[in-house]
């Protein structure tokens, strides 16, 4: 990896250091409700922040101010004099620059050296010739965050910086911005990334801001503590104006004159009960589970298929089986859309065979969100049309009330979707996947643009769900909780499946990610090699969160189904049970068979899992 300053060590200020850029009682309404009513953000010198809170709170509204794109309705921001900043939005708009080179460099300023801006298009994968019309999603993006990273900003904001990016491309930025001395406010829904980028957290939660001293990692902790204190405390609130109102209902009469003060407090009660804003409802998320499929659901056997002269899948051969959860990893232009459409029957291949399996009721998540007609309303993408209705399990429901299921206010039944942020339409596509039946699930960047509560959410629903899923996604810790093996792009057509997650895949690969392949030009020297050799050394493998659950949990249900065997066993040797109750012991037969599998299988996958523990640990 090209190295484009000097390690910093933390480079951590402490934030007694005069800041670089501040906002003070930042205040902004978007039609009725205030989005921001108390917000503050302080960055100084080398301080790394990551901004975080729900889908439409107002995080990259309040990073726009920050930036100076936007202005606020009331609040105060302040540059140092002097310092410089650079902002990177979701939506970078390339359309008045003839060529990528001359939209990057016009980032740079006084006294900047160019030839930085052409070492970063590179290590981005850009010549800085492509003409912006043309530019994918992905290379749109990695032109923006080599103009914001050019100049060595004094603060550096980033908004959702890992949208669109390749694994390689993740963990080089990862690299590159731990090396640059600058400021850094990042925006992002991949854990991970923030886990090891962040010193401080912000948290914008109901318009107002809190600030933690810690990173991303000691966050969630310390948020779920914030929210119960405040439950106990409306509890508290609760139980008061209870008291109060029964005082008021047996006591008012004979005393009316000298306690209206008592009754003043009660309205005063009230008040505060009604202007304390609960947080943010939770998604409530449920996959339409259709009929069970067959047990082989794809098998593919000796698959290639080119376009051209460049392979993209060279003799593959997967068996996935009914309730497998599968990620797709590789870099960008490796060929996983191809891979996934010859999986699922949708790109017939150039040789080889694909079997699919019986009963298969498929849904893709479709995240090309430009494929919804931008003027339709809400509802309408929702019920196709079709009435006030959405089709959920089979059964009809109002598309209000499966608008709420997922944050969206009746109100919005109406809005077009072009008026929606880049979550609320995640959410969308969601909704719409989600309603209808399937036992296989196809999705194609599902995390992008979810807050980290959907995300959370949308983890439990996948582990719930009984049917088999295909999932494409370059968020590694997503992959480790969901995925329970990864096919991965080795380079030059070739594809190898790994079992387990993410982390599981690099402890027997021995790479940091997928290799970049390369599909416009011939790489350079240093591009060869994956980006792990290229880069510093990777963290050290460990356990999947799925891996460390079953560890701890296994040795108990062995327990369980041991003394279930002996009762069963028990039961067999009463005498005369047999003669007396035929179908009793037959069904008591058949249980000790199917304990027995039970128990010997979570033993077998108890001992993989230990040895795993020692070999990592080792």
């Amino acid at each position: 990896m090209i190295r484009l300053a000097p390690a910093r060590g933390d480079g951590y200020i402490p934030r007694m250091a005069p800041p670089l850029l501040l906002l003070q009682d930042i205040r902004l309404t978007f039609g009725g409700r205030p989005l921001i009513e108390n917000a503050t953000l302080s960055v100084s010198a080398g301080e790394r922040l990551c901004f975080v809170g729900r889908n439409g709170s107002g995080k990259s509204t309040l990073l726009k101010i920050a930036a100076g794109t936007v202005e606020a309705d009331s609040g105060t921001r302040f540059v140092q004099p002097g310092a410089t900043l650079r902002y990177l939005p979701q939506e970078p708009d390339l359309s008045a620059f003839p060529t990528v080179r001359a939209y990057v460099e016009a980032g740079l300023g006084p006294g900047d050296d160019p030839y930085r801006a052409t070492m970063l298009m590179e290590a981005l994968g850009l010549t800085g010739e492509e003409t912006p019309g043309q530019l994918s999603g992905g290379e749109a993006r990695r032109a923006a965050l080599a103009r914001a990273i050019a100049p060595e900003p004094d603060v550096l904001l980033l908004d959702e910086p890992t949208n669109h990016l390749d694994l390689p491309a993740i963990e080089w930025l990862e690299e590159t911005l731990k090396s640059m001395r600058s400021a850094l406010v990042l925006i992002s829904h991949d854990r991970r990334f923030l886990e090891r980028l962040s010193k401080a957290t912000l948290w914008l939660d109901r318009g107002t801001t809190r600030r933690l001293e810690q990173g991303f990692s000691a966050f969630e902790e310390w948020r779920d503590n914030v929210l119960h204190e405040e439950e106990k405390e409306r509890e508290r609130l609760d139980r008061k104006i209870s008291q109060e109102l029964d005082w008021v209902r047996y006591g008012v009469t004979a005393r009316r004159k000298r306690n209206m003060g008592r009754l003043r407090k009660l309205e005063g009660l009230r008040q505060e009960r009604r202007d304390q804003r609960r947080a943010v409802g939770s998604v409530n998320l449920q996959a339409s589970e259709g009929n069970v499929s067959g047990k082989s659901v794809i098998e593919a056997i000796d698959v290639s298929k080119a376009f051209g002269e460049r392979e993209i899948v060279r003799d593959f051969s997967t068996r996935i089986l009914r309730g497998d959860r599968i990620g797709l990893v590789g870099a960008n232009g490796a060929g996983k859309t191809t891979l996934l459409n010859l999986l699922t029957g949708v790109l017939a291949p150039d040789s080889g065979t694909i079997k699919l399996g019986t009963n298969l009721q498929m849904v893709t998540l479709d995240q090309r969100r430009e494929s919804l007609d931008a003027n339709l309303r809400l509802a309408d993408a929702l019920t196709e049309g079709r009435g006030d209705n959405v089709m959920v399990n089979g059964q009809p429901r109002h598309v209000i009330g499966y608008m709420k299921d997922f944050l969206f206010t009746p109100e919005q039944a109406r809005a077009p979707i072009t008026a929606l942020s880049g979550g609320e339409r995640g959410r969308l596509m969601l909704a719409r996947a989600l309603a209808r039946p399937s036992n296989l699930l196809v999705l194609d960047e599902p995390t992008n643009d979810l807050d980290l509560e959907t995300l959370d959410l949308l983890e439990e629903l996948l582990d719930d769900y009984e049917g088999t899923i295909l999932l494409v996604s370059h968020d590694r810790d997503f992959l480790d909780r969901v995925a329970t093996s990864v096919i991965v792009a080795e380079g030059d057509g070739r594809w190898t499946d790994y079992a387990g997650g993410y982390t599981d895949m690099l402890a027997q690969r021995g790479a940091a990610a997928p290799a970049r392949t390369a599909a416009k030009s011939e790489p350079r020297k240093d591009e060869k090699k994956p980006a792990a050799e290229r880069a510093a050394p990777a963290s050290k493998a460990k356990l999947s969160f799925k891996q460390k659950h079953a560890l701890e949990t296994l040795p108990a249900k062995i327990d369980a189904l041991g003394a279930e065997i002996a009762k069963l066993e028990a039961k067999l040797a009463t005498p005369n049970l047999f003669a007396s109750d035929r179908k009793a012991f037959d069904a008591a037969n058949t249980r000790l068979a199917a304990a027995q599998h039970e128990r010997d299988a979570a033993e077998e996958e108890w001992l993989t899992l230990e040895m795993l523990r020692e070999e990592l640990a080792g």
